[in-house]
């Protein structure tokens, strides 16, 4: 499995992919939800779950196969190497794009991949407000700003995209003014006439 190759370390090394989480707490917090998970009786660690703090904030890259769409790692913002898995029929397609859109409070990005335009299509638009940033066929991960307008909807933000024009709308208040050099004579408009 590809993820089990990913090198985790000192980001300066060159060769490692993957660094530490940004602080104890966030280690503490996602060994927390890693350890939940295999106790939950519908989730189980199919790789990684382990975490070694003695040389820093590290966690393995960890990916959790459950039977449960509304599982804990399913619906909270982990931000650390944890995905949860979760697989259905064909024939639930459509109802596993609700649970998409309808799991999780949070929306910072998204990813569909698939052959199909008919089918990504569809995808786009059911999850239209699942993430202020949908990627199509290309991981969640990499927006880079100053390239790529950036941010969250729902509890993951304002959706104010920094990197971008969009953004400065933020930290402005705008202001419409309209003046008139043949003021009004009469309350009636032109098409009253």
């Amino acid at each position: 499995m590809a993820t089990s190759e990913i090198k985790t370390g000192d980001p300066t090394v060159p060769g490692n992919f993957l660094g530490a989480v940004i602080d104890e707490k966030s280690f503490d917090k996602l060994i927390a939800y890693i350890d939940r998970a295999k106790k939950s009786g519908h989730s189980t660690v199919i790789l990684g779950g382990k975490g070694d703090k003695s040389r820093g904030y590290f966690i393995e890259p960890t990916v959790i196969l459950t039977s449960n769409p509304k599982a804990e790692t399913m619906c909270e913002e982990l931000f650390g190497p944890v995905l949860t898995v979760y697989t259905y029929e064909d024939k639930d397609f459509e109802y596993t794009l609700e649970l998409c859109d309808q799991t999780s409070p949070y929306a910072l990005t998204g990813a569909f991949f698939g052959r199909d335009r008919r089918v990504i299509a569809q995808a786009a638009a059911a999850l239209k407000y699942s993430a202020g940033n949908f990627y199509i066929n290309d991981k969640p991960t990499g927006a880079v700003v100053g390239q790529q307008p950036f941010g969250g909807a729902r509890a993951s933000g304002t959706n104010d995209k920094a990197g971008s024009v969009l953004n400065l709308m933020r930290w402005v208040s705008p202001r419409a003014i309209k003046e008139t050099f043949s003021p009004p004579t009469n309350y009636s408009y032109p098409f009253l006439r």
